[in-house]
């Protein structure tokens, strides 16, 4: 088996994500890899999104998720557009049925070259999310940051879009919050077993509000798709917003749908940057020269 495989430097609204073929061998992107990679400017990444072979019939292929400090993620939104629009352009279907540890993934390219992608039925349960306490009511719970008489952040809603989160609502502007601060203490609170997605959401309208995000295993990031939905998701039960919205995140805007058969649809673009070969044992890559906005460079 030879060490090499190929793999593509790409973004979701600037969402940094490596997408890596993995098809045909047994073995995975390997932790070690992983932080060797996230430890280079060239490959610094958000999220890896490896392929492998489909383990069930029907799919088009099996995803593993692999954070930027080598833990695995249960969802990633964003990097599935990337996935599909490298699989789109090395095989011609504009339809995919993915199959990750949080469950079946269907995605599919528009015409526009936007990619929607079903992110599945939201959980609300505190055990399903989870959380190391009972509560019956995850539309708010009782977590603060700050002073107990004048928390800095409070109340956040909680739910499960396959990987956990937690979206305080804030009056001001997003940005003015001290998210690397808060973000590390509140991913890793007690409360959160399995730790959490942490969020900071500010509603304009009906049809749209505005969010950062803390990811679990990665830091700031300029979108997360998962977040974004368990943001929309959230903003509904809470009768802050419609279950259509806009959701701005730092990289740009994805439209969020959360459909009456209860599954959250989210369509945004990807982006190709370039390709390489990587070592998955090592992380050790090399940049391949392709000519940039071709099918071939965008395919894996």
């Amino acid at each position: 088996m030879a060490d090499n495989v190929q793999f593509a430097r790409m973004n979701g609204l600037g969402n940094k994500i490596l997408v890596v073929d993995m098809r045909g061998r047994r073995d995975r992107v390997t932790p070690q890899a992983a932080i060797t990679l996230n430890a280079d400017p060239a490959t610094a990444f958000d999220q890896i999104m490896a392929i492998h072979d489909p383990k069930a019939a029907g799919t088009d292929a099996w995803i593993d998720i692999v954070n930027s400090d080598g833990s695995m993620a249960q969802a990633c939104g964003n990097g599935t557009r990337c996935v599909v629009q490298a699989l789109a352009a090395e095989t011609g279907k504009k339809a995919f049925l993915f199959q990750t540890v949080a469950g079946l993934l269907e995605a599919k390219e528009h015409d526009d070259g936007t990619i929607s992608v079903d992110m599945g039925k939201p959980r609300f349960g505190w055990n399903e999310i989870p959380l190391s306490e009972e509560f019956h009511d995850t539309r708010r719970i009782e977590l603060q940051i700050g002073p107990i008489d004048n928390p800095v952040l409070h109340s956040p809603s909680v739910a499960s879009m396959g990987n956990p989160h937690a979206i305080f609502w804030v009056d001001n502007d997003v940005w003015s919050y001290d998210l690397e601060r808060f973000g590390p203490l509140l991913e890793n609170h007690p409360m959160f077993p399995e730790r959490a997605n942490i969020s900071i959401a500010r509603v304009l309208s009906r049809n749209e509000l505005d969010l950062r995000t803390w990811e679990r295993g990665a830091g700031l990031t300029l979108a997360c798709g998962s977040a974004a939905c368990a943001a929309a998701v959230s903003g509904a039960r809470t009768d802050r917003t419609d279950r259509k919205v806009v959701v701005n995140v730092p990289g740009g805007p994805l439209a969020i749908e959360w459909r009456d058969d209860d599954h959250v649809v989210m369509t945004g673009p990807a982006e190709w940057e370039w390709s390489g070969t990587v070592d998955p044992a090592t992380g050790a890559w090399q940049r391949e020269e392709t000519q940039p906005g071709t099918a071939e460079a965008r395919a894996l």
